[in-house]
């Protein structure tokens, strides 16, 4: 099974970079997030006429917004709330063989690191706590995997400059130390860099503002996949399909590919 997880950042415009990739890739799965559509006005017809015959989405009109575009039966769909906030970033489906599939978008936290002054930086904590609280009544056992745009680059190797970023948000002690929890909490295995080495540079993100990001490569490792311990034997391969930040009107995540077998 080959699953993708990419921040699409508003699906209903950037529709021909899903074609783009799915002719380049032939994923079986992907995860979007951040899809800016209520669910009434989702594309459905064009996603299906790529061949993915089983969709659910979460949406919102112009903000957040999950989805999750399938070739394989999808059973069991749910949506999360987290924060006491309905704000579609969290939504849940089985595929065949009893996978456990969440697709997450995590919130980013505003601009300031500091949750006395920015609620958004102090949801995004709290969102963290509410989920490394749930994921630890789970049972790790259970074949689960966990995507999406998580907004927390953890390891030095996943931004540009760690001492650069330390107090700039996605990077800063709290939040790894919050994401590490939420990793723990249910024995996730990163699925990337149980194939590409940590000590690699590693990036998934690459902000607009720069007129060449190629050549500043001023990147951040934002988007992850995550499994439990039963499918990290089955971990096949895993890369970031950087080309998709050169195409025409492109999000500022790259796509985030794994394969598994099972």
């Amino acid at each position: 099974m080959k699953l993708v997880t990419w921040n699409i950042n508003s699906i209903r415009p950037r529709l021909h970079l899903i074609e783009r990739m799915v002719a380049a890739e032939d994923p079986d799965v992907i995860c979007l997030q951040e899809t800016k559509v209520e669910d009434g006005k989702f594309p459905l017809e064009p996603l299906h006429a790529l061949g993915f015959a089983h969709i659910e989405q979460f949406g919102m009109k112009a903000y957040h917004g999950v989805a999750i575009l399938s070739r394989l039966p999808l059973k069991d769909h749910a949506r999360h709330y987290w924060c006491d906030i309905d704000d579609a970033r969290h939504q849940s489906v089985t595929l065949p063989g009893g996978i456990e599939l969440h697709n997450v978008y995590l919130p980013s936290g505003g601009d300031e690191p500091d949750p006395e002054i920015n609620p958004k930086f102090a949801h995004k904590l709290r969102f963290m706590t509410e989920q490394a609280g749930w994921w630890a009544t789970q049972d790790p056992d259970r074949p689960r995997i966990l995507v999406g745009d998580l907004n927390v680059a953890p390891l030095e190797t996943d931004v540009w400059s760690h001492k650069q970023l330390l107090k700039v948000v996605s990077h800063t002690p709290v939040e790894v130390e919050h994401f590490g929890r939420m990793q723990a909490a249910h024995r996730w295995v990163d699925a990337v860099r149980a194939k590409i080495d940590p000590a690699e540079p590693l990036f998934t993100w690459w902000s607009y503002r720069a007129r060449d990001w190629r050549a500043s490569n001023r990147g951040r490792r934002l988007d992850h996949i995550w499994v439990t311990p039963p499918l990290a034997p089955k971990i096949r391969a895993a890369r970031v399909a950087m080309d998709a930040r050169d195409w025409e009107r492109a999000s500022d995540h790259a796509p985030v590919l794994v394969e598994l077998d099972v």
